[in-house]
Protein backbone atom coordinates (compact mmCIF):
# COMPACT_ATOMS: atom_id res chain seq x y z
CA UNK A 1 0.00 0.00 0.00
CA UNK A 2 2.88 2.13 0.58
CA UNK A 3 4.20 1.83 -2.85
CA UNK A 4 0.78 2.65 -4.32
CA UNK A 5 0.73 6.35 -2.21
CA UNK A 6 4.38 6.83 -3.18
CA UNK A 7 5.24 10.28 -4.28
CA UNK A 8 6.30 10.50 -8.36
CA UNK A 9 10.33 11.02 -8.28
CA UNK A 10 11.28 14.96 -9.08
CA UNK A 11 13.00 15.60 -12.40
CA UNK A 12 15.08 18.55 -12.37
CA UNK A 13 15.88 20.47 -15.84
CA UNK A 14 18.15 22.77 -16.68
CA UNK A 15 17.21 25.15 -19.19
CA UNK A 16 20.01 27.22 -20.81
CA UNK A 17 18.27 30.29 -22.76
CA UNK A 18 19.77 32.81 -24.97
CA UNK A 19 18.54 34.59 -27.96
CA UNK A 20 15.59 32.52 -28.20
CA UNK A 21 13.19 34.71 -27.56
CA UNK A 22 11.13 33.40 -30.38
CA UNK A 23 11.20 29.96 -29.10
CA UNK A 24 11.44 30.20 -25.24
CA UNK A 25 7.41 29.85 -24.92
CA UNK A 26 7.12 26.79 -27.08
CA UNK A 27 9.81 24.71 -25.18
CA UNK A 28 8.01 25.24 -21.59
CA UNK A 29 4.97 25.19 -22.90
CA UNK A 30 6.49 21.15 -23.84
CA UNK A 31 7.42 21.04 -20.30
CA UNK A 32 4.01 22.01 -18.92
CA UNK A 33 2.64 19.37 -21.33
CA UNK A 34 4.79 16.70 -19.87
CA UNK A 35 2.49 13.46 -18.31
CA UNK A 36 5.28 13.42 -15.65
CA UNK A 37 4.27 16.42 -13.82
CA UNK A 38 6.68 16.32 -10.98
CA UNK A 39 9.51 18.81 -12.28
CA UNK A 40 11.04 22.04 -11.21
CA UNK A 41 12.77 23.72 -13.91
CA UNK A 42 16.10 26.31 -13.32
CA UNK A 43 16.00 28.24 -16.77
CA UNK A 44 19.57 29.88 -16.76
CA UNK A 45 19.86 33.84 -18.53
CA UNK A 46 23.00 33.55 -20.02
CA UNK A 47 23.69 37.18 -20.38
CA UNK A 48 20.65 37.24 -23.60
CA UNK A 49 20.36 40.75 -25.14
CA UNK A 50 17.14 40.12 -26.46
CA UNK A 51 13.83 39.43 -24.19
CA UNK A 52 14.64 35.83 -23.10
CA UNK A 53 15.36 36.62 -20.00
CA UNK A 54 11.84 38.90 -19.93
CA UNK A 55 9.89 35.78 -21.35
CA UNK A 56 11.87 33.38 -19.16
CA UNK A 57 10.63 35.73 -15.77
CA UNK A 58 7.35 35.65 -16.64
CA UNK A 59 7.13 32.08 -16.84
CA UNK A 60 7.97 32.10 -13.79
CA UNK A 61 5.62 34.36 -12.47
CA UNK A 62 3.00 31.68 -13.94
CA UNK A 63 3.96 28.48 -12.35
CA UNK A 64 6.29 28.31 -9.21
CA UNK A 65 8.11 24.78 -10.63
CA UNK A 66 10.23 27.42 -12.49
CA UNK A 67 12.69 29.52 -11.63
CA UNK A 68 14.93 31.61 -13.69
CA UNK A 69 18.88 32.82 -13.03
CA UNK A 70 20.50 35.43 -14.44
CA UNK A 71 23.94 35.35 -15.69
CA UNK A 72 26.79 37.40 -17.74
CA UNK A 73 27.13 35.03 -21.02
CA UNK A 74 29.21 32.37 -20.44
CA UNK A 75 28.30 29.83 -23.57
CA UNK A 76 26.06 26.87 -23.00
CA UNK A 77 28.30 24.72 -20.68
CA UNK A 78 28.57 27.27 -18.22
CA UNK A 79 25.12 27.88 -18.40
CA UNK A 80 24.38 23.91 -17.82
CA UNK A 81 26.76 23.70 -15.24
CA UNK A 82 25.25 27.05 -13.65
CA UNK A 83 21.66 25.16 -13.52
CA UNK A 84 22.90 22.23 -11.85
CA UNK A 85 23.79 23.85 -9.00
CA UNK A 86 20.38 25.56 -8.89
CA UNK A 87 18.22 22.85 -9.88
CA UNK A 88 16.86 20.09 -7.73
CA UNK A 89 15.84 16.42 -8.02
CA UNK A 90 15.87 12.79 -7.76
CA UNK A 91 16.56 13.17 -11.57
CA UNK A 92 18.35 15.45 -13.92
CA UNK A 93 17.60 16.36 -17.43
CA UNK A 94 18.82 19.20 -19.54
CA UNK A 95 16.61 21.20 -22.09
CA UNK A 96 17.48 23.32 -24.67
CA UNK A 97 15.56 26.49 -24.79
CA UNK A 98 14.68 26.27 -28.74
CA UNK A 99 13.62 22.70 -28.69
CA UNK A 100 10.11 20.95 -27.62
CA UNK A 101 9.62 17.92 -25.76
CA UNK A 102 7.58 14.96 -26.73
CA UNK A 103 4.43 14.77 -24.06
CA UNK A 104 5.63 11.19 -22.60
CA UNK A 105 9.44 11.78 -23.03
CA UNK A 106 10.56 12.50 -19.63
CA UNK A 107 7.47 9.94 -18.53
CA UNK A 108 9.33 7.05 -20.63
CA UNK A 109 13.14 7.89 -19.40
CA UNK A 110 11.85 8.00 -15.67
CA UNK A 111 9.80 4.66 -16.01
CA UNK A 112 12.86 2.90 -17.37
CA UNK A 113 15.24 4.20 -14.45
CA UNK A 114 12.71 3.45 -11.35
CA UNK A 115 12.79 -0.20 -12.72
CA UNK A 116 16.14 -0.39 -14.17
CA UNK A 117 18.23 1.32 -11.36
CA UNK A 118 20.56 2.36 -13.41
CA UNK A 119 22.52 5.70 -13.84
CA UNK A 120 20.78 7.25 -16.74
CA UNK A 121 18.59 6.88 -19.84
CA UNK A 122 18.72 7.55 -23.41
CA UNK A 123 16.42 7.99 -25.41
CA UNK A 124 15.76 8.45 -29.65
CA UNK A 125 15.44 11.95 -31.23
CA UNK A 126 13.50 13.42 -34.30
CA UNK A 127 14.67 16.61 -35.87
CA UNK A 128 13.00 19.79 -38.07
CA UNK A 129 13.31 19.26 -41.81
CA UNK A 130 11.55 21.72 -43.19
CA UNK A 131 8.26 21.34 -41.35
CA UNK A 132 8.58 17.72 -41.19
CA UNK A 133 9.73 16.06 -38.01
CA UNK A 134 12.21 12.80 -38.99
CA UNK A 135 14.05 10.58 -37.13
CA UNK A 136 17.89 10.04 -38.16
CA UNK A 137 18.23 6.13 -39.58
CA UNK A 138 21.74 5.76 -37.28
CA UNK A 139 19.55 7.53 -33.75
CA UNK A 140 16.92 4.64 -34.87
CA UNK A 141 19.60 2.38 -35.07
CA UNK A 142 21.58 3.00 -32.27
CA UNK A 143 18.41 3.29 -29.59
CA UNK A 144 17.26 -0.54 -30.02
CA UNK A 145 16.11 -1.13 -26.44
CA UNK A 146 18.66 -2.19 -23.79
CA UNK A 147 18.25 -1.85 -19.75
CA UNK A 148 20.96 -1.83 -17.69
CA UNK A 149 24.06 -2.06 -20.15
CA UNK A 150 27.73 -1.24 -20.25
CA UNK A 151 29.68 0.47 -22.91
CA UNK A 152 31.06 -3.09 -23.92
CA UNK A 153 27.58 -4.00 -24.91
CA UNK A 154 26.88 -1.31 -27.72
CA UNK A 155 29.74 0.64 -28.17
CA UNK A 156 28.13 2.48 -31.00
CA UNK A 157 26.23 4.03 -28.18
CA UNK A 158 29.06 6.27 -28.14
CA UNK A 159 27.71 8.18 -30.88
CA UNK A 160 24.77 9.66 -29.24
CA UNK A 161 26.40 12.73 -28.04
CA UNK A 162 23.36 14.77 -27.16
CA UNK A 163 22.83 16.23 -23.88
CA UNK A 164 19.09 16.66 -24.01
CA UNK A 165 17.40 13.45 -24.86
CA UNK A 166 18.81 11.76 -21.60
CA UNK A 167 17.85 11.59 -17.81
CA UNK A 168 19.94 10.95 -15.20
CA UNK A 169 19.78 9.89 -11.53
CA UNK A 170 20.94 12.94 -9.58
CA UNK A 171 22.93 11.06 -7.38
CA UNK A 172 24.61 9.00 -10.26
CA UNK A 173 25.79 12.43 -11.58
CA UNK A 174 27.11 14.52 -8.57
CA UNK A 175 29.19 10.53 -8.10
CA UNK A 176 30.63 10.72 -11.30
CA UNK A 177 31.61 14.27 -11.06
CA UNK A 178 30.44 14.77 -14.21
CA UNK A 179 29.90 18.91 -15.49
CA UNK A 180 30.15 20.21 -19.27
CA UNK A 181 33.14 22.00 -20.71
CA UNK A 182 33.33 25.57 -20.44
CA UNK A 183 34.85 28.01 -22.93
CA UNK A 184 34.39 25.91 -26.11
CA UNK A 185 31.67 24.74 -28.86
CA UNK A 186 30.43 21.01 -28.98
CA UNK A 187 30.57 20.69 -25.13
CA UNK A 188 28.04 17.51 -25.31
CA UNK A 189 30.16 14.87 -26.69
CA UNK A 190 32.90 14.75 -23.73
CA UNK A 191 30.39 14.43 -20.78
CA UNK A 192 28.43 11.86 -22.28
CA UNK A 193 31.39 10.06 -23.72
CA UNK A 194 32.44 9.84 -19.75
CA UNK A 195 28.70 8.80 -19.09
CA UNK A 196 28.37 5.76 -21.27
CA UNK A 197 31.78 4.89 -20.25
CA UNK A 198 31.45 4.95 -16.62
CA UNK A 199 27.46 3.92 -15.63
CA UNK A 200 25.09 1.69 -16.28
CA UNK A 201 22.45 3.20 -18.75
CA UNK A 202 18.86 2.58 -20.79
CA UNK A 203 18.76 3.09 -24.08
CA UNK A 204 15.05 3.39 -24.98
CA UNK A 205 13.60 3.43 -28.86
CA UNK A 206 10.93 5.89 -28.45
CA UNK A 207 11.50 9.67 -29.33
CA UNK A 208 12.17 11.55 -26.26
CA UNK A 209 13.14 14.58 -28.01
CA UNK A 210 12.22 17.47 -31.06
CA UNK A 211 15.33 19.06 -32.23
CA UNK A 212 15.46 22.17 -33.72
CA UNK A 213 18.33 23.20 -35.87
CA UNK A 214 18.90 26.54 -36.64
CA UNK A 215 21.22 29.21 -37.60
CA UNK A 216 22.93 31.50 -35.05
CA UNK A 217 21.77 29.31 -32.09
CA UNK A 218 23.71 28.36 -28.60
CA UNK A 219 25.05 25.53 -29.98
CA UNK A 220 25.22 26.36 -33.87
CA UNK A 221 28.20 28.03 -35.19
CA UNK A 222 30.02 28.55 -38.59
CA UNK A 223 32.24 25.40 -39.07
CA UNK A 224 34.44 27.45 -41.87
CA UNK A 225 35.78 28.76 -38.86
CA UNK A 226 39.24 28.59 -37.12
CA UNK A 227 37.68 28.64 -33.61
CA UNK A 228 34.91 26.88 -35.03
CA UNK A 229 37.31 23.70 -35.79
CA UNK A 230 39.47 24.33 -32.85
CA UNK A 231 36.71 23.66 -30.50
CA UNK A 232 35.75 20.66 -32.68
CA UNK A 233 38.95 19.14 -32.28
CA UNK A 234 39.50 19.96 -28.64
CA UNK A 235 36.51 17.98 -27.64
CA UNK A 236 37.24 15.26 -29.73
CA UNK A 237 40.54 15.25 -28.24
CA UNK A 238 38.50 15.05 -24.35
CA UNK A 239 36.45 12.44 -25.66
CA UNK A 240 38.99 9.81 -27.18
CA UNK A 241 41.15 10.16 -24.13
CA UNK A 242 38.41 9.12 -21.94
CA UNK A 243 37.89 6.19 -24.15
CA UNK A 244 41.50 5.43 -24.29
CA UNK A 245 41.65 5.59 -19.83
CA UNK A 246 39.10 2.93 -20.12
CA UNK A 247 41.37 0.42 -21.77
CA UNK A 248 39.17 -1.24 -23.43
CA UNK A 249 40.55 -2.04 -27.04
CA UNK A 250 37.29 -3.29 -28.83
CA UNK A 251 35.47 -0.07 -27.54
CA UNK A 252 38.59 2.28 -28.73
CA UNK A 253 38.58 0.32 -32.37
CA UNK A 254 34.55 1.59 -32.74
CA UNK A 255 34.93 5.09 -30.69
CA UNK A 256 38.00 5.64 -33.28
CA UNK A 257 35.97 4.76 -36.77
CA UNK A 258 32.60 5.33 -36.37
CA UNK A 259 32.06 8.09 -34.02
CA UNK A 260 34.71 10.37 -34.04
CA UNK A 261 35.13 10.28 -37.91
CA UNK A 262 31.15 10.27 -37.96
CA UNK A 263 30.92 14.11 -38.67
CA UNK A 264 34.37 14.74 -40.73
CA UNK A 265 32.47 14.79 -44.46
CA UNK A 266 31.00 18.02 -43.10
CA UNK A 267 34.45 19.77 -42.61
CA UNK A 268 35.97 18.13 -46.17
CA UNK A 269 32.95 19.76 -47.86
CA UNK A 270 34.76 23.13 -46.48
CA UNK A 271 37.85 22.71 -48.42
CA UNK A 272 36.92 24.98 -51.08
CA UNK A 273 37.74 27.91 -50.42
CA UNK A 274 39.20 27.29 -46.88
CA UNK A 275 41.88 29.46 -45.87
CA UNK A 276 45.12 27.93 -45.57
CA UNK A 277 45.19 28.52 -41.74
CA UNK A 278 41.56 26.72 -41.67
CA UNK A 279 43.27 23.39 -44.00
CA UNK A 280 46.53 23.21 -41.79
CA UNK A 281 43.95 22.95 -38.55
CA UNK A 282 42.17 20.35 -40.47
CA UNK A 283 44.96 18.49 -41.53
CA UNK A 284 47.09 18.66 -38.28
CA UNK A 285 43.83 17.17 -36.41
CA UNK A 286 43.61 14.23 -39.01
CA UNK A 287 46.78 13.22 -38.31
CA UNK A 288 46.43 13.70 -34.64
CA UNK A 289 43.59 11.56 -33.86
CA UNK A 290 43.82 9.57 -36.90
CA UNK A 291 47.71 8.92 -37.26
CA UNK A 292 47.49 5.70 -35.59
CA UNK A 293 45.01 4.15 -38.16
CA UNK A 294 44.11 5.48 -41.21
CA UNK A 295 40.58 7.13 -42.07
CA UNK A 296 40.13 4.99 -45.18
CA UNK A 297 39.57 1.90 -42.15
CA UNK A 298 36.62 4.81 -40.74
CA UNK A 299 33.18 4.28 -41.33
CA UNK A 300 32.67 7.04 -43.69
CA UNK A 301 31.20 7.12 -46.90
CA UNK A 302 33.42 5.82 -49.94
CA UNK A 303 34.26 9.29 -51.26
CA UNK A 304 34.72 10.96 -47.91
CA UNK A 305 37.41 7.98 -47.18
CA UNK A 306 39.24 9.12 -50.04
CA UNK A 307 39.10 12.84 -49.20
CA UNK A 308 40.38 11.85 -45.83
CA UNK A 309 43.49 10.01 -47.17
CA UNK A 310 44.02 12.53 -49.49
CA UNK A 311 43.94 15.24 -46.32
CA UNK A 312 46.30 13.09 -44.47
CA UNK A 313 48.84 13.07 -47.61
CA UNK A 314 48.20 17.03 -47.43
CA UNK A 315 46.63 16.83 -51.26
CA UNK A 316 44.68 20.21 -50.75
CA UNK A 317 43.71 20.60 -54.34
CA UNK A 318 42.94 16.75 -55.17
CA UNK A 319 40.08 17.41 -51.99
CA UNK A 320 38.74 20.49 -53.65
CA UNK A 321 38.88 19.16 -57.10
CA UNK A 322 36.94 15.89 -55.42
CA UNK A 323 34.72 17.81 -53.23
CA UNK A 324 33.21 20.21 -56.64
CA UNK A 325 32.98 17.11 -58.63
CA UNK A 326 30.82 15.52 -55.50
CA UNK A 327 28.90 18.75 -55.54
CA UNK A 328 27.75 18.16 -58.93
CA UNK A 329 26.67 14.48 -58.55
CA UNK A 330 23.09 13.08 -58.03
CA UNK A 331 23.71 9.89 -56.33
CA UNK A 332 26.78 7.64 -54.70
CA UNK A 333 29.97 8.09 -56.49
CA UNK A 334 30.59 6.17 -59.56
CA UNK A 335 31.67 2.12 -59.39
CA UNK A 336 34.27 0.30 -61.41
CA UNK A 337 34.79 -3.42 -61.01
CA UNK A 338 38.74 -5.01 -61.25
CA UNK A 339 38.39 -7.41 -63.87
CA UNK A 340 40.91 -9.89 -63.15
CA UNK A 341 40.27 -9.52 -58.95
CA UNK A 342 36.52 -8.83 -59.36
CA UNK A 343 37.10 -6.29 -56.11
CA UNK A 344 34.86 -3.07 -56.53
CA UNK A 345 36.38 0.57 -56.16
CA UNK A 346 35.69 4.40 -56.88
CA UNK A 347 35.93 5.62 -59.92
CA UNK A 348 37.00 8.87 -60.06
CA UNK A 349 37.08 10.92 -63.32
CA UNK A 350 40.96 11.36 -64.39
CA UNK A 351 40.27 15.41 -64.45
CA UNK A 352 39.24 15.17 -61.23
CA UNK A 353 42.01 13.20 -59.69
CA UNK A 354 44.89 10.40 -61.11
CA UNK A 355 43.87 7.37 -59.46
CA UNK A 356 47.60 6.16 -59.98
CA UNK A 357 48.63 8.44 -57.00
CA UNK A 358 46.35 7.12 -54.96
CA UNK A 359 46.72 4.19 -52.39
CA UNK A 360 44.39 0.96 -53.67
CA UNK A 361 42.21 0.60 -49.84
CA UNK A 362 41.82 4.59 -50.44
CA UNK A 363 39.59 3.62 -53.49
CA UNK A 364 38.22 0.50 -52.26
CA UNK A 365 34.70 -0.23 -51.48
CA UNK A 366 33.36 -2.64 -48.77
CA UNK A 367 30.86 -5.57 -49.77
CA UNK A 368 27.61 -4.06 -48.63
CA UNK A 369 29.07 -0.51 -50.10
CA UNK A 370 28.36 -2.26 -53.88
Amino acid sequence: MRRLFRRAPLVGVVIPAWGVEDYLDDCVRSLLAQTHQRWEAVVVDDGATDRTGEIADEWARRDSRIRVVHSVNGGLGAARNLGVSHVRGDYLAFLDSDDVLPPTAYADLVAALEESGSDFATGSIVRWEGDALVEPPWMRRLHRPLRGARVEDRPEILGDVFAWNKVWRRSAWDAAGLSWPEGVRYEDQPTTTRAFLGQRFDVLEEVVYRWRIREGSITQSRASSVRDLADRWATKRMSLAAVRAHGSTEVEAVFVDRVLAGDLWRYFLLVPGCTPEWWRLLRSGVLELWGRRSLVHSGLPPVHRLAGWLVEQDRRADVVALMEWVSTLDGPAPRVQDVATGAWRLSVPHAVLDETTVAPEALALRDHEV
